[in-house]
């Protein structure tokens, strides 16, 4: 699947904006992207967030995701 990602994230992923990676579900998706793009790796440990179809995610691996989801990675959003 296609998974955008936003801002400064693109830069730890050698200046993509956009990656392709196999997973079925959140937790797949997360380490996939350390896997395939290490510098990524100390930003998702640090925690992220993760739009499926415009719905943010922040902690729940077992989300599912289907190959037609439109998945962008954020810097993990915080607030209230």
């Amino acid at each position: 699947m296609a998974v955008r990602l936003w801002g400064s994230l693109a830069e730890l992923a050698d200046g993509q904006q956009t990656v392709e990676i196999e997973a079925a579900n959140l937790r797949q998706l997360l380490d996939g992207l350390a896997r395939d793009y290490p510098a990524l790796k100390p930003q998702l440990d640090r925690g992220v967030s993760v739009s499926i179809d415009g719905k943010i995610y922040n902690d729940t691996w077992a989300t599912p995701i289907s190959e037609e989801s439109e998945v962008v990675l954020l810097n993990r959003l915080v607030g209230g």
